[in-house]
This record gives C-alpha cells, sequence and structure tokens, in this order.
C-alpha cells in the first residue's frame, strides 16, 4: 500500500471525522461556552491519562508488531493474546481506583463533586475503551486500510451522534457522560465491521500471556506511558497556570484553538499513524528510510502548510463558524498557534522514526524533556506577553524539537550504515 493510496483512501475517513468534530466542537461551544470548554479540555486530559495507562500504551506496539511479522499468523495471535491479557488486568486496577477515589477526582480536576457520578461511567467503561484502542491498532498492523478507514468513520459518526445528543440535552455533564460511554459504542461496531476478516475470531485474541511477546512489547509501552502521563499533564498545569493567571474563560479561548489543530491537523497525523509508522517497522536499510522520510515530507508538510495559512487568513470566519463569538478573542493566539502546529508536523516526521525502531530510552528521555520545556515556555512567555504568550512557547517548543529529532535521526542513519557495512 503506497502512501498516496493510504492517504487517498484514509482521506474520506478524515474528512469525515473533521466533519463530524467541527459539528461537535459547535455545539459544545454553544452549549458549554469558554468556561465549559476549559473543563472539558481537563476531563479530555484525564479520561487520555487513565485510558493510556490501562492499557492504551500498548497499541503503538501492537500495530508494529503485528505489522513485523506479517508472514507468521500465529506469532501475530499470541501479540494480541498477550496484549490483551496485560489491557483487562490493568485496566480492571485503574477501574477499581476511579471508583474509590471518584469523588476526590471530581472535586480536585472538575471543581464539582456533584460531577463525581461521571467517573463512575468512565471506570465502567475503560476496558471498552482499551479493548478498541487494541482491536484499531491490529486492523492497522494487519493493513487492512479499508476496515480502518470504515471503523474510523464509522466512529466519528458515533461520536458526533452519542456526545451531540448528550451535549444538548444535559450539557456539561452531558459531554462528561458521552466522553466515558462512547468507546463501547465504537468497540460493538469496530466488532461487527471485522468479524467478516478470516483473522477475527475469538479464540485468537484470548490466551495466556508470552514472555517473549511481552518482551517485545514493553518497549513501545514505555514509551507509551511516557506520551500518556506527561502530555495529558503537561497541558493540566498549562491550564491550570492559565486559568490562575488569565481566567477560565481566557484558558477556554486556547482550548479552543489547541483543538482547532488538533482538528485540522488529522489532514496530515493521519496517514503518519496508518501508513507510516507499520511503513517504518518494516525498513531495514538506511537508505530506504532515509527515501521513505522524504517521501512523506513531500508529502505530509505542504499539506500542514497551506491548512494552516488558510486557517489564519479565514481566521475571524472560522471562529464564528466552528465556535461562538464569545470565542473571538482566542484569534490572537492564531499566528504562534498555527506556525507551532506546522514546526510540530516537521517534527513528528522524524519523531516517528524514534517509535518505529524502538529507540526506548532516546524517545521517553526527549518526550518527558519537552513536555517540561513546553510548560516552562508557556509561563515564560505569558509573563512576557499574556495569553498570547502560551501560543509563542508552542511555536518555540516545537522548532527546538525539531532540530533536536533531525540530531537523532541522522545519528540512527549513521549507525544503520555502520551495521550495514559490517
Amino acid at each position: 500500500m503506497t502512501l498516496a493510496r493510504t492517504s487517498l483512501l484514509n482521506g474520506v475517513a478524515v474528512v469525515v471525522k473533521i466533519s463530524c468534530a467541527l459539528v461537535l466542537n459547535k455545539i459544545i461551544a454553544v452549549y458549554l461556552g469558554p468556561a465549559g470548554y476549559a473543563i472539558l479540555g481537563t476531563f479530555q486530559n484525564i479520561v487520555s491519562i487513565l485510558h493510556n495507562i490501562s492499557g492504551g500504551i500498548l497499541a503503538t506496539g501492537v500495530t508494529k508488531v503485528t505489522a513485523q511479522h506479517f508472514d507468521d499468523a500465529r506469532h501475530q495471535y499470541t501479540i494480541w493474546q498477550t496484549a490483551l491479557r496485560i489491557a483487562l488486568i490493568l485496566s480492571s486496577m485503574i477501574a477499581i481506583g476511579v471508583l474509590v477515589f471518584q469523588t476526590r477526582l471530581a472535586q480536585l480536576f472538575l471543581g464539582d463533586e456533584k460531577l463525581s457520578t461521571v467517573f463512575i461511567w468512565l471506570a465502567a467503561l475503560i476496558p471498552a475503551a482499551v479493548a478498541n484502542n487494541l482491536l484499531l491498532a491490529i486492523i492497522n498492523g494487519k493493513k487492512e486500510v479499508g476496515l480502518y478507514v470504515a471503523a474510523n468513520i464509522g466512529g466519528s459518526v458515533t461520536t458526533l451522534i452519542v456526545a451531540g445528543a448528550l451535549t444538548i440535552a444535559f450539557g456539561l455533564h452531558g459531554v462528561l457522560v458521552a466522553l466515558c460511554i462512547n468507546p463501547f459504542f465504537v468497540l460493538v461496531l469496530t466488532a461487527f465491521l471485522a468479524s467478516r476478516r478470516e483473522w477475527f475470531r475469538l479464540g485468537r485474541f484470548w490466551g495466556k500471556s508470552n514472555q517473549k511477546v511481552i518482551g517485545e512489547l514493553w518497549g513501545y509501552g514505555a514509551m507509551g506511558l511516557a506520551t500518556a502521563i506527561v502530555v495529558p499533564v503537561t497541558f493540566i498545569l498549562i491550564r491550570d497556570h492559565l486559568i490562575n493567571a488569565f481566567g477560565t474563560t481566557a484558558a477556554g479561548h486556547w482550548q479552543g484553538a489547541w483543538k482547532l489543530s488538533e482538528t485540522y491537523l488529522l489532514l496530515a497525523t493521519t496517514p503518519l499513524a496508518v501508513y507510516y509508522l507499520p511503513r517504518i517497522a518494516e525498513i531495514r536499510t538506511p537508505r530506504l528510510l532515509q527515501k521513505e522520510i522524504a517521501r512523506v515530507y513531500a508529502f505530509i508538510l505542504p499539506v500542514a502548510i497551506v491548512a494552516a495559512l488558510a486557517i489564519y487568513l479565514l481566521r475571524d470566519v472560522v471562529i464564528q463558524t466552528l465556535f461562538t463569538d464569545d470565542f473571538l478573542p482566542m484569534q490572537i493566539l492564531f499566528a504562534w498557534q498555527l506556525t507551532g502546529d506546522v514546526l510540530k508536523i516537521g517534527a513528528w516526521v522524524l519523531a516517528y522514526v524514534m517509535l518505529g525502531r524502538a529507540m526506548v530510552r532516546t524517545y521517553i528521555v526527549t518526550e518527558v524533556v519537552f513536555a517540561g520545556s513546553f510548560y516552562g515556555f508557556a509561563r515564560l512567555f505569558t509573563d512576557a506577553y499574556g495569553l498570547q504568550g502560551v501560543s509563542i512557547g508552542y511555536a518555540v517548543n516545537y522548532a527546538i524539537y525539531w532540530v533536536v529529532m533531525a540530531a537523532i535521526v541522522t545519528r540512527e542513519l549513521s549507525t544503520m550504515r555502520r551495521e550495514e557495512s559490517t
């Protein structure tokens, strides 16, 4: 499957996902406003952390190792069985912890213990979210692009229906509950779509853990754990800083700008996950790796630049269309936010090499260091330039990150050349 064909097929899913996300974003903006948007952002970070440490951290490893053993179906089944068993154990432990501390979590992160019931929903359905992530990882590793596209389209539409309906009916409480229960509906849909594939048999997903497979997955689990913790925690810290410095409404403006970036960057990030990561897992020579990096840059970077430029030029229209007039002050964030988006995509093309080649220690160190530097830059520049400083810090951080990634990948290519010559 070529990058162009994969991107073309996946483009349908991306268009649907972006369309659904934009419609849902409008509903949330209307019914929650900037302040509610900030609370929602914090809860999304909490959900992300819990889903990932419950087993979602294994998804990248499952994709990579499934793709790597494309010619050994029995070993693939062992990978899936081991990953699922580990995920169920972890998710059960996390779910119990969430139930025990539900009131404290609501007070600490949502500022209202009356919202503790949403954590009951979250605990009950964590296993469904983890199972869906692993199933999608398997589909990706099997290079079932058509199935992956269909599952993503179905998931996007389901999310819009569930979250949109509950937001309209119950406001903030409704959308928080929707984040918790939506993975169950998406899992059912994904399993139904995959059920016609020859490899999809329930017995192939359940079995004993394999120590060798655990060894194959542990590095990706460690890398996933680093991302799962430091990135959402960084966002929570930055959001808390913005709330303390400028108020909840201003934090909601930043959250809106960040959500817009996440949505349109799907045009670039989805091909990286669907095509690029499995492809890197297959490459054995430095020449092919370098060629693949160049091909991806030639395709992905122009997409990010054109999209960012278009959004900047139409920023007022974009805000009024996708949000409400209450969000108009966030236009001061756009220039630096969109610059940071382009720099991030440029850096991620190289960062994926660390994932694909299991550069565990380097990946973890850079994730922790640059998450910390993002927070540091955000505080530094907001003190100097106000709310706009958080976007300046974002752009500066990813400019440095790109330079560091270039140095790391250059070193890795040199190592591969030496190994090839011996």
